[in-house]
């Protein structure tokens, strides 16, 4: 890469304070610690299936919920993802996966093309990995989709164990990130867009 694609980003409310600094071209090393094991856990495999780096601090008023801090958490991923990658010139644009986990098989597609949506389509009965609601993923990536501009859509085709849903969403999210986020020589500085801009 002629230039690097490294962002930080600080966020603090009355609710959380987070700091993260993420390398988009990096190697899959994570230093996480949100005070959710957990989520630290899905965030440490979303860094290693996406080869990004990832240096993340966060703390937050868990002793009222989980939810603020792993909403915010994901706010601060998407606005660093939206600052690395800059004017997304020569990159791939979307990415996609299928991620098979145990009896649990989840499909990730997603754009960097500016465009904020989101579809997640994840129906568990049980819901719960210890004390960690697996329906919070959904809040993170809602959070990650409103700060960068990204289109995301996360399907869970079958599986019931939380667990391995959790895991297998947020590996597969890292995969389809790593995809889209890449760069094509064929591009050169050309953006992947008919428009000639996103």
């Amino acid at each position: 890469m002629a230039e690097e694609r490294i962002a930080e980003v600080r966020r603090e409310t009355r609710e959380t304070r987070i700091f993260l600094r993420l390398e988009i071209d990096g190697n899959g090393q994570a230093e996480i610690e949100t005070g959710i094991p957990f989520f630290d856990h899905m965030l440490t495999l979303f860094a290693a299936h996406g080869l990004f780096s990832l240096n993340l601090k966060a703390e937050g008023d868990l002793e009222v919920d989980y939810h603020h801090t792993i909403e915010d958490v994901g706010l601060v991923l998407g606005e660093a993802v939206r600052r690395a990658i800059g004017e997304r010139r020569g990159m791939v644009r979307y990415g996609f996966f299928i991620l098979p986990m145990d009896e649990t098989l989840v499909r990730v597609a997603l754009d960097l093309g500016n465009r904020p949506a989101f579809v997640y389509r994840v129906d568990l009965k049980e819901a719960f990995v210890r004390d960690f609601n697996v329906g919070l993923v959904r809040e993170f990536l809602q959070g990650f989709v409103n700060s960068c501009g990204a289109n995301v859509h996360v399907a869970l085709e079958y599986g019931d164990e939380p667990h391995h849903v959790a895991e297998a969403i947020f590996k597969g999210f890292g995969r389809a990130l790593d995809a889209a986020t890449r760069i094509d020589p064929r591009l050169g500085e050309g953006i992947h867009s008919t428009k000639g801009r996103y």
